[in-house]
């Protein structure tokens, strides 16, 4: 038996339901982890209302969580019972106790916790390969990242600031302007809904505008992030926080000097166990080094994830929240 969070129909947190479901025996190639600690990312918000399509219903939100390997499939190598693991992009993350394919998962190190791992798995490794991958920065890199207090956002700030890379940041209020500027960010713009940042950004960055823009706003920042590259600069799209992106003419690219857009996702990232495994250990690095700490700011009961979406969607929260099962 386990206790999961799940949904029946697509809506809004309302429709998070606390079940309890009988969890079979591992399947070969699978371990069966006891989670100490899941994850809550905007991704579970697009899949809860909709915005992105479940393969099936009913269906156990959550993408990334961290435990302890309590039983092993057949044919499992390289882990052992009570190993200390954590994984991201793997459906079913809400729940206190989960089956899931072993080579999705990542050994944890001595020195970072259970909700530490469940914060900065998906998020980290976003902002590692937004910056390695997507758009190689580095000490000489302007760049804009919208939702500079969210948790990829502190995470982001954090890593700009050991590469020696310029982040402006916007954010939703100075409470949230001052705790991005703690971690990190050189400039800090706060946007009041429905507001431009343009104007602030230009200025910032001397009239050039900045070489990347990373935005996981969405609908409410778009066509304005253009506006804020330099020509030949790169838009990179991850998320929607306020909605899709419209289409638009790629016109819009070449008329404001031939800029590159892209629609990047983590899970196209890590896909190959050996890039899951290299962009893992190097957050971990980071975070074992200092030079990241994780943000865990909000900590909920597995049974009340309907609350935790309704902070997130509300913008009441700073740096990463998990569910404790």
């Amino acid at each position: 038996m386990a206790e999961v969070v799940r949904i029946h129909a697509p809506g809004g947190p309302e429709v998070l339901v606390h079940e309890t479901i009988d969890l079979a025996p591992p399947a070969a190639g699978e371990v069966r982890l006891r989670q100490h600690a899941c994850g809550v990312n905007y991704i579970d918000v697009y899949q809860r209302s909709g915005t992105y399509k479940l393969a099936s219903l009913p269906a156990v939100l959550g993408m990334e969580g961290a435990g302890e390997i309590v039983a092993l499939g057949d044919g499992v190598s390289g882990f052992a019972v009570g190993d200390r693991v954590a994984y991201a992009m793997v459906p079913g993350g809400y729940a206190s106790a989960r089956n899931i394919p072993a080579d999705r998962l990542v050994k944890l190190p001595d020195g970072i916790g259970y909700d530490t791992a469940a914060s900065a798995m998906l998020q980290g490794m976003t902002v590692r390969y937004l910056f390695r991958e997507t758009y190689p920065v580095t000490r000489d890199t302007v760049m804009l990242f919208h939702a500079a207090a969210g948790g990829v956002g502190l995470i982001a700030c954090q890593w700009a600031r050991a590469i020696g890379a310029t982040l402006i940041g916007t954010v939703s209020s100075p409470e949230k302007a001052a705790l991005a500027k703690a971690h990190g960010a050189a400039h800090v713009i706060v946007v009041p809904h429905g507001e431009s940042f343009v104007d602030a950004v230009r200025q910032a960055t001397g009239g050039r505008g900045c070489d990347v823009v990373y935005d996981s706003i969405g609908k409410d920042t778009f066509p304005a992030s253009l506006d804020c590259l330099r020509p030949k600069g790169m838009w990179v799209s991850f998320g929607g926080a306020s909605g899709p992106v419209p289409p638009f003419d790629l016109g819009q690219l070449t008329s404001r000097g031939s800029l590159f857009a892209t629609r990047p996702s983590l899970a196209a990232y890590i896909a190959k166990r050996e890039d899951l495994v290299a962009n893992a250990a190097e957050l971990f690095e980071k975070i074992s080094s200092g030079a990241i700490k994780i943000a865990v700011n909000q900590r909920y009961r597995l049974a009340d994830a309907a609350q935790a979406h309704a902070d997130l969607e509300g913008r009441r929260t700073t740096g990463s929240s998990v569910l404790l099962p």
